[in-house]
């Protein structure tokens, strides 16, 4: 399936990211070249198409003061994973919640990303976690460095343009 044009300008504009401002789909739209009712309508033929999962802005949690993160992996029972991950998806401290396959030598089938103020708050959120669940098989593994945080690239700009 070859895109539209509208499409191909849609997607270059969006995967730079949401803009910072109080009309972020007029000015991507304007980016685009487009109207904002053609930049939603594609937006929303595509969700309701499978093709988009969802939108929105990627908050950057060290500016805004929460310093430290840890990736925790969670030794989980499989008929449990759903429960549990919807219950941790419920902390505000946690901004990522994925079930992933358990290997050989590698237990953890499901992961969260948890922020706070320091490693200490983070651990503490973690023990509040594995208290709710009754989760105690889990390894909580800290951030040291933030190597890249950017939106994927789909379609290489041809047109400084848009």
């Amino acid at each position: 399936m070859a895109l539209t044009d509208i499409e191909s300008s849609v997607i270059k504009v969006i995967q730079r990211g949401m803009p910072g401002s109080l009309t972020p789909y007029e000015d991507m739209a304007k980016q685009a070249g487009i109207e904002m009712r053609e930049l939603l309508d594609v937006l929303k033929r595509w969700k309701a198409e499978g093709k988009l999962r969802r939108i929105g802005a990627i908050v950057n949690h060290f500016e805004v003061g929460l310093q430290a993160g840890m990736m925790a992996v969670w030794q989980i029972e499989p008929d449990h994973v759903e429960e549990v991950g919807n219950k941790f998806a419920a902390f505000k401290e946690v901004s990522h919640v994925y079930q992933r396959c358990a290997s050989e030598g590698w237990p953890y089938n499901l992961y969260t990303m948890v922020h706070g103020l320091s490693i200490d708050e983070v651990k503490k959120t973690l023990k509040e976690m594995s208290r709710l669940c009754g989760a105690n098989d889990y390894l909580g593994l800290a951030t040291v460095k933030e190597l890249k945080k950017a939106p994927p690239v789909y379609i290489v700009n041809d047109d400084s343009s848009v």
